[in-house]
């Protein structure tokens, strides 16, 4: 999750480095301490709710204080999809950051993929032990596959990540968008609908039924039920996860190594024309994103309708959002001095450890065995768990990387990967 931390703590630090290098990882721990940030502001729905109130605002337990839902809108325009695509860009900027400083000690993939096979494990462990959102299995399968191209030139990389991406994005809307036609609008009246309508039905009640099920077990505190539940219910969902998120995050990781080695993060391109398009990108792609959540809004935030929007609609504006947040961070965060910005390079470069760490504290927060909020605090609450979430993440990581040469996680991800232990202490 952070190779770019990784590859800034050795043992001379980034002071040691060339200008060019540090301000490169100052970059990337930057956007990625936005990134994990942003990451935990979309994810607080679905530790303090049922998942599917993640999407659908009508199965919050109490009453969701977004009546008109111009929050979900927010949401849905801001962050939804943006952090995770941020993460998703680093992490392949992160890939061959590693490799090309593995590769001047002359150690070949096999270092990285050991590296990933822990982080497949780390995702295990995070799914059936502490939350079922995680990210990371399927990011060290996918980060597989992009070993294996990272032979290929720069440009190749970006070019193949840009049509894979669109292609998926095509393919995403062709599976979910005919789900609300038939679902929410008066073309699954008709007699030759009438069995995929009911289909879509019985699979909503399905889906409601399971988190029911779910949200009992975290209310009553049964930890153990929990994740009894997930390993007999949901077994497979880290593998089918590969494969629904894979034409998403196969291409944006490509397209992270791309724009890494092209000099994106580094200042190799011109930073007229990043503002450029990285405001366009923003701009356009936000304007996009409100006209989805209008049009979701219109229908009366429908199941099916949320789905749609999140999986079928929104992948193309969500890409230049993407990038356009990437490139204006280049270009402004280099500038951006003071405590706070310093210390969301060090919530950046632990992001690992902040990322695993903030949904350990959810299961404290909301979990029956201890707070017990699970099902309690509507939208406007739940943004406010993820402001003082924020807080200590920022407490933190600064004054430990001040004492320490990486984050907790990331020291044991070192050890693990290398096979010996690492000082940690400074």
């Amino acid at each position: 999750m952070s190779d770019a931390a990784e590859n800034s703590g050795g043992d001379q630090g980034v002071a040691a480095m060339p200008a060019s290098a540090a301000d490169r990882i100052s970059s990337l721990d930057f956007i990625r301490g936005i990134g994990v940030m942003g990451i935990l502001a979309a994810n607080i729905l679905a530790f303090g709710q049922p998942f599917t109130a993640y999407m659908d605002p009508s199965e919050f337990l109490v009453p969701s204080g977004d009546d008109r839902g111009w929050m979900w809108i927010a949401q849905f325009v801001l962050v939804d999809g943006k952090m995770r695509g941020l993460f998703t860009l680093l992490f392949g900027a992160g890939l061959y950051l590693f490799m090309e400083r593995a590769w001047a000690r002359g150690v070949s993939r096999w270092l990285q993929a050991r590296r990933l096979f822990f982080l497949i494990l780390f995702g295990m462990i995070h799914y059936f032990l502490i939350w079922r959102g995680d990210i990371l299995f399927y990011y060290g399968v996918i980060g597989l596959v992009v070993l294996l191209c990272l032979g290929w030139s720069a440009k190749d990389q970006f070019k193949v990540g840009l049509l894979g991406y669109f292609v998926g994005a095509i393919i995403y809307a062709a599976m979910m968008v005919p789900l609300t036609l038939v679902a929410d609008t008066s073309f699954g009246e008709s007699a030759p609908m009438a069995e995929m309508r009911e289909n879509l039905e019985l699979g909503k009640q399905e889906a409601l039924a399971d988190d029911a099920i779910a949200t009992q077990l975290k209310q009553s505190g049964d930890y153990l039920g929990l994740i009894e539940h997930k390993v007999v219910q949901h077994w497979y969902e880290p593998l089918a996860n590969v494969f629904l998120f894979g034409l998403e995050t196969l291409p944006l990781m490509l397209i992270g190594v791309g724009l890494y080695r092209l000099g994106f993060f580094s200042g190799g391109m011109d930073p007229g024309r990043m503002k450029t398009w990285g405001w366009a990108g923003l701009i356009v792609g936000s304007l996009l994103h409100l006209a989805i959540g209008l049009w979701v809004q219109a229908g009366g935030f429908t199941y099916y309708g949320t789905l749609a929007a999140f999986m079928g609609l929104s992948a193309l504006p969500r890409l230049f959002m993407v990038l356009g947040i990437a490139a204006l961070l280049v270009i402004y965060s280099p500038a951006w001095g003071g405590s706070l910005a310093e210390r969301v390079r060090a919530a950046g470069r632990a992001a690992f450890t902040n990322y695993l760490g903030t949904s350990i504290l959810m299961l404290f927060v909301f979990h029956g065995w201890a707070l017990g909020l699970f099902g309690q605090l509507n939208r406007p609450e739940l943004y406010l768990v993820t402001v003082l979430a924020w807080a200590l993440m920022l407490a933190w990581s600064k004054p430990w990387l001040e004492r320490y040469r990486y984050g907790p996680l990331e020291w044991l991800w070192r050890c693990l990967t290398y096979g010996k232990l690492f000082p940690l202490r400074r």
